[in-house]
């Protein structure tokens, strides 16, 4: 990683977008794709082996995955989608907020230390998942034309209105929305990981490369990279919640009886 920052003359060239495009591993195979395909491994693996035995006083495996399974269904799911139609959405809801927080966190694990969702082409792949299940589940409760009456038509609002407020509403709840949802854990996780890249880097070039005087620099420099590291996490932890969280807040309101 080191070479990220040096150029010729030895000046510290910050590292960029481009310290996100890694090289294949093999043939086409990146590291990204191989720690996606790695992180539904480990969340199937777990919870297989967490409550393959369940016990009335559970152990620490099982307590994990019975407290983000219900943390999940009760706090995400009922809470946003509503006590009557949440549980057929259960498995989706549990399965993105694992997958993601498995992905997140993979950013700060020693020899991984890269956030899958930082890639933007895996927060649009969820966000096209998402997108299909909002939608359809909107037709199938409102009808074809109900739900772009439902969506656009918002009651309660003189009619003249409508006029400006469907298309607003068209774009909001078909576009704005569900794109956001992708841009925000992508753009969440590769500044996160930037800001990290840029200390420890930095960090790592003064104490190789700057002057005596400024070496000790360096210590402050990777104060602040174990530091942010800490809140890195917390974010981390936190979009995955948010990503599952607004996608059950989507199905809920496609959903409601009421814009």
């Amino acid at each position: 990683m080191g070479a990220l920052v040096l150029a010729q003359g030895g000046q510290f060239v910050p590292p960029g977008a481009d310290a996100f495009d890694l090289p294949p591993i093999f043939g086409g195979v990146t590291k990204p794709m191989v720690l996606i395909a790695l992180s539904v491994v480990i969340v199937g693996a777990y919870f297989v082996m967490a409550t393959r035995n369940l016990k009335l006083v559970p152990g620490k495996s099982q307590f994990v995955a019975e407290f983000l399974y219900e943390f999940s269904r009760n706090n995400i799911a009922r809470d946003q989608i509503g006590a009557k139609d949440f549980r057929k959405f259960v498995p989706l809801i549990f399965a993105l907020f694992t997958f993601v927080l498995v992905n997140n966190i993979f950013g700060i694990i020693p020899l991984i230390q890269f956030p899958t969702m930082s890639r933007i082409g895996f927060p649009i792949a969820l966000f096209i998942v998402v997108y299909v299940v909002i939608h359809t589940v909107g037709f199938a409760k409102h009808g074809f034309l109900g739900y772009f009456k439902h969506v656009m038509f918002p009651p309660g609002v003189p009619k003249p209105i409508y006029v400006l407020l469907a298309p607003i509403e068209f774009f909001q709840k078909f576009i704005a929305q569900p794109v956001a949802l992708a841009i925000r854990v992508f753009a969440a996780m590769f500044a996160g990981h930037l800001i990290l890249l840029v200390f420890t880097l930095g960090g790592e070039f003064l104490l190789v490369e700057a002057s005596a005087g400024l070496k000790p620099v360096s210590i402050v420099a990777f104060a602040f990279s174990i530091a942010l590291t800490f809140v890195e996490a917390l974010i981390q932890v936190l979009q995955a919640y948010i990503f599952a969280l607004l996608t059950a807040n989507f199905i809920g309101s496609a959903l409601s009886q009421e814009h």
